[in-house]
Formats: structure tokens, C-alpha cells, sequence
């Protein structure tokens, strides 16, 4: 998608207040204001910014009528000034995000780039969130998208529009009420809350949950839950405190700091809800 890119340049004064702290320098600077309101300030020397607020709360622009403009800034009690004496340059460029090559949009024949968690078409608003570990195929799919493969438990080869070919969808009918709770006995569920896991169907009564494995399903273990690969290692339990098992690695949902490797950080179509789980 593209969006604009505002560059000012010119004699500055950059004044950064923080909570503790407040600084001022003076000098001829290119400042650059990116969409996610990130402002950076540079001068001649090094690729750091002198100043900098990343992803400010409000980016405020003033144009005087002499062609001095002043840009402010401010994220809680962080603030950063940018003044111009005198006239300076303003400049809006088109940007988007940059990525790797991933073919060719079908909607616009633009195109497409890998760029963080999400397929992107460079020329229309065209874009696929997509697991950070899914790995981008050579064909396509019958709808001109890339395809990709993904492994949950099992390797999932898919088009990267999830109402395409969805992950989620593929991963229940593979794996929902595969296996039983190991605590009460009831089906675990295939459910979705940020990222994709197993649940018992007797929540809340029962709230044991194991995280879905980003490598393959390869055995059971005596306590009943599946085993996973494990590299260089005999396989695992998906419990981590199995005891009919030597080693346990997976972890619930909620120890996945990062979000899991299937979440998608721009809340794109393959985002679940904060609340009560959603089953697939």
C-alpha cells in the first residue's frame, strides 16, 4: 500500500524534551516524518538520526508564511521540536513497504514483496498477512496469489489470501478433536486467540491448553498427546511436563511472548479476537 512520506530540510533547531531530561541542537538537517508518525531528524555525518521519536502518539505541522515550517512531535511526555529559521524545503514522496520479490499482483499486474508478516503489492492497496514462518513457494494459485507453506503439527501448502485457502480452516480439519485432553479426558479443539492452539472443549471448566507446533506431528506419546520433531533430539511431548515423556518443549499460548509465529502483527484478516477463544 502506498502512503505518503513528508521530507523537510533546512537551518534547524531540534529541542527533544523527555520526562527527566531536555536537550536543544541547531544545524542544517533533512527531517524525515514517516505515515507510522516516526519522525527523524539527520544531519551530514553517520547513518543514525541526531533526534528521533519513533511512532509518536501525534505529529503536528506548521507552515509559517515566509516558508519556515515546525514540526512537533509528542508521545506521552516525550516531545520533539523541529523549528526552521527562514525559509525551508518540504517535499511528500510516495513509499511503501520494501520487501522480497514475491511475484505479480493479479488484480494490478504490480508488484508483490514479502515485507514483514504480509504479502504487499507495491501499486494498489493489495495485501495477505501471513505467518512471520511461512515460506514462500514457486507456484501460484489459481487466483494468480504466491502460495506458501506452513508447518502446524503437518506441513500446510496454501494461497497466501486466507479467503483464498484458509490456514486456520485447514488446520482444525486436520487436527481438531485429534487428540483428548490428558487432564479430564474431553476432545481438544482446534481454537484461535492471537494464535493458533489446542484447548480443552471443557473450558472453563477445564483450561488446559498446548501450544500447535511449528514442526511436524511425528508419534504419540504414553500419556496420549502427540510427540513433535525436535532437531537433533528424540521427538517431544506437546506437554511440557509430561512424565511418560524424557523432554518437553511446547508452551502455552500465553508464554509466546512474540505473539506465536502465526499471529498477525498488523491485525490482518487472520487475527483473532482478545477475548473468548474462537473455535475453527
Amino acid at each position: 500500500m502506498t502512503e505518503s512520506v513528508n521530507v523537510y530540510a533546512g537551518e534547524c533547531t531540534i529541542t527533544h524534551h523527555t520526562e527527566t531530561d531536555s536537550r536543544s541542537q541547531r544545524g542544517r538537517v533533512v527531517v524525515v516524518h514517516k505515515p507510522d508518525g516516526t519522525v527523524l531528524v539527520h544531519d551530514a555525518a553517520g547513518y543514525q538520526p541526531v533526534e528521533w521519536l519513533t511512532r509518536a502518539d501525534a505529529v503536528h505541522r506548521e507552515q509559517g508564511p515566509d516558508g519556515a515550517f515546525a514540526l512537533v512531535a509528542v508521545d506521552g511526555d516525550e516531545r520533539l521540536r523541529v523549528e526552521s529559521h527562514g525559509r525551508g524545503a518540504r517535499a511528500s514522496h510516495d513509499a511503501t513497504a520494501a520487501g522480497t520479490p514475491a511475484g505479480t499482483c493479479p488484480r494490478c499486474d504490480g508488484v508483490l514483496v514479502r515485507a514483514r508478516s504480509a504479502v504487499t503489492c507495491l501499486d494498489c492497496a493489495s495485501e495477505y498477512g501471513i505467518p512471520r514462518d511461512a515460506a514462500l513457494l514457486d507456484s501460484t494459485c489459481d487466483c494468480g496469489l504466491p502460495r506458501m507453506a506452513v508447518e502446524r503439527g503437518a506441513r500446510f501448502e496454501l494461497c497466501v489470501d486466507r479467503t483464498c485457502e484458509d490456514l486456520d480452516a485447514a488446520v482444525g480439519e486436520r487436527f481438531d478433536r485429534e487428540w483428548s485432553c490428558p487432564d479430564c479426558g474431553g476432545d481438544l479443539r482446534v481454537l484461535r486467540e492471537r494464535t493458533l492452539f489446542l484447548g480443552c472443549e471443557s473450558y472453563p471448566d477445564c483450561e488446559e491448553t498446548f501450544a500447535l507446533p511449528d514442526r511436524e506431528v511425528v508419534g504419540d506419546c504414553e500419556c496420549g498427546l502427540p510427540t513433535v520433531e525436535a532437531e537433533g533430539e528424540q521427538p517431544r511431548c506437546l506437554d511440557a511436563d509430561c512424565t511418560e515423556s524424557a523432554s518437553g518443549d511446547p508452551r502455552s499460548p500465553d508464554a509466546d511472548s512474540g505473539g506465536g509465529p502465526d499471529a498477525d502483527s498488523g491485525g490482518g484478516p487472520d487475527a483473532g479476537s482478545a477475548g473468548t477463544p474462537e473455535v475453527l
